[in-house]
């Protein structure tokens, strides 16, 4: 199976330009603000473009009329005219940004629930083999690009193509077509050579990109070890790893930086040869009478208010180009089709009895390893069926396979008659609780995470469900009761506190189908009583499917079956399959023996 971490593009990538396309949505849905935002930067640029018209005027009149009697009210009405002039410019972008606003947080809203779904639709598989901080990154990474593509294409790049068709055309009309062909001339040239740059150093900017997602995925995952870095010493060892990554990290960013500068500086001599070779055009001609000061001024003017924008542009086309990429990685993780999906016309499960059926089930993980070879077996309505075996004989697998983690490659599970499969994985999962043999909790209070098993459930049946849990009495020792924080991961909660919430979570959730999935293998002997009778209480009148460790844990259980290399070898209750003297009698006197052992060595 592939993992999220290989699928990342080599630094050689060509952004796909098509992306732009797949934000229509985002704009469709606010046509009105779309329109009156590309209006409002209409406005914005004709009111740009005309302010150096003003200063013109107000320079020419102060100049032809220097030592004479002049009407005050003339050159005072020009300079209102030139400041209301820059004052519109500035308002009706500012407009124009607050108009567009809406459209792109929602746009960064609508994306991140999306992939919030996403993410919590793609299969067991997909999040076992993820690296979350490099994930992370990519989402943060992605939504913030959306917006700059919104943002930027429509704001920056049609504007200023806008004021460069403003400029030229004002400028051949008024002047001559030298000006015209020597801007086309630097707009051409500083284009090619920003396009040529910024393709080259694109690939440091992806390769600084990956380095920050890989520090990033270390330094998260080396925290969530937190106990296991502790319990091994290597605080160091993992500070020597962290800024092994950190280092290639900087080796990336200062490429990236080299590279910057390289652009930045090329840019800036394109410019300033085009000003001297402009301007000089202009002294010429007022030297020789052909045009005013005024114009001279106009001219200087519209070089200064054309070259900043086309400055950035150096800039908005660079960070376009990674907002692509970025934008392009977050379609296609949006892309990539869930491996377990709900069948075309599947219906709701509708549970009677609760009783469930393993009809010949095949199941690999990968083809050249199977697990699960012609498992064939049911579960009574009401009945518990628990299924031992040497580790990495299948066992949990089953448990996976009924929850629709994964679908069997041959055979069917059945619930009530129903092939899950044809069924919903909501409704089918609705039906079934499970208590886990690491209960993971959220990083919140006891409270919330005892009512996540039902976040509409009252604070009397949550109090309900802890009792019932036998962890009333614990909470009531901690100083903030209910309101205790437990912690990342539950960290704070020992391993019995941790599977008795587990326990009142299926409680609140009160399903008729039970999965046990070795719920007290890593508790102790006191633990493990306290909580088996707690789940003998929850598993009364429930199907159950048990998947146990420890032998002594399923004694009771009305059919025990064992499992060997992926397949069923034996069935029947604990005294039948002690009188056989089979692999089960076996597993029994290994595990009393080794008990016995630890007693001693005691």
């Amino acid at each position: 199976m592939q993992s999220y971490a290989d699928n990342d593009y080599p630094t050689d990538h060509k952004p796909d330009w098509k992306v732009i396309s797949g934000l229509w949505p985002y704009l469709a849905e606010f046509r009105g603000r779309v329109v009156l935002a590309l209006a409002l930067l209409v406005l914005a640029k004709l009111a740009t473009v005309a302010t150096p018209v003003a200063l013109k005027y107000i320079v020419d009149y102060l100049d032809q009329n220097r030592g004479a009697d002049m009407l005050l009210w003339i050159p005072l009405v020009l300079v209102v005219g030139y400041g209301s002039l820059r004052f519109g410019a500035t308002l009706f972008s500012e407009l124009r940004d607050a108009v567009f606003a809406r459209v792109a947080e929602r746009a960064m809203r609508r994306v991140s629930l999306r992939i919030f779904e996403h993410l919590h639709q793609r299969e067991l598989g997909f999040h076992l083999d993820r690296k979350t901080g490099g994930l992370a990154r990519d989402i943060e990474r992605g939504t913030n690009g959306i917006s700059f593509l919104l943002r930027f294409t429509l704001f920056n790049i049609v504007p200023t193509i806008l004021e460069i068709l403003l400029v030229a055309g004002i400028l051949l009309v008024v002047f001559n077509v030298g000006y015209v062909l020597a801007i086309l001339v630097a707009v051409v040239v500083y284009v090619v050579f920003s396009i040529r740059i910024t393709e080259w150093r694109t690939k440091f900017v992806r390769e600084a990109n990956a380095r920050d997602n890989q520090s990033n995925s270390r330094a998260i995952d080396s925290l969530l070890n937190y106990e296991t870095v502790k319990y091994f010493n290597n605080e160091r060892y993992e500070a020597q790893l962290y800024d092994q990554n950190l280092d290639d990290w900087e080796q990336a960013r200062l490429k990236n930086r080299l590279s910057l500068a390289t652009l930045n500086a090329g840019q800036a001599l394109i410019i300033g040869v085009a000003m001297i070779v402009i301007m000089a055009m202009a002294v010429g001609e007022v030297a020789s009478g052909e045009i005013t000061l005024g114009d001279f001024t106009m001219i200087n003017a519209y070089l200064l208010q054309l070259f900043i924008p086309l400055n950035a542009l150096g800039f908005v086309y660079r960070e376009i180009r990674q907002a692509l990429v970025n934008v392009e990685r977050l379609f296609k993780l949006l892309g990539d089709e869930p491996a377990i999906q709900d069948a075309a016309g599947a219906t709701e499960l509708v549970v009677a009895s609760a009783e469930v059926q393993f009809d010949h089930i095949h199941f690999a993980y990968r083809p050249d390893r199977p697990i699960l070879q012609d498992v064939n077996f049911s579960i009574p309505a009401g009945h518990t069926v628990a299924v031992v075996g040497a580790s990495g004989a299948g066992k949990s697998t089953l448990a996976r396979l009924l929850f629709r983690f994964y679908d069997v490659d041959q055979g069917s599970i059945r619930i009530d008659g129903q092939d899950i499969r044809q069924v919903t994985q909501a409704s089918l999962r609705s039906v079934i609780g499970v208590v886990p043999q690491d209960t993971v909790l959220f990083n919140d209070t006891l409270y919330r995470n005892l009512a996540y098993g039902n976040p509409a459930a009252s604070e009397e049946q949550v109090h309900r469900a802890a009792r019932m849990a036998h962890l009333e009495d614990f909470i009531h020792s901690l100083p903030d009761g209910y309101a205790t924080k437990v912690g990342e991961r539950g960290l704070k909660l020992s391993g019995g506190e941790k599977q008795r919430v587990a326990i009142a979570r299926v409680i609140l959730k009160n399903p008729p189908l039970l999965i046990l999935d070795e719920a007290t293998s890593s508790l102790d002997s006191l633990s493990e009583q306290a909580i088996l009778g707690a789940l003998k209480e929850v598993s009364q009148q429930r199907t159950t499917l048990v998947i146990a460790h420890r032998l002594s844990t399923i004694r009771d259980a009305n059919t025990i079956l064992v499992m060997d290399g992926g397949r069923i070898v034996e069935s029947g209750s604990h005294n039948e399959l002690l009188a056989a003297g089979g692999h089960y009698a076996h597993l029994w006197e290994q595990q009393h023996r080794s008990e016995d052992n630890s007693q001693l060595s005691q």
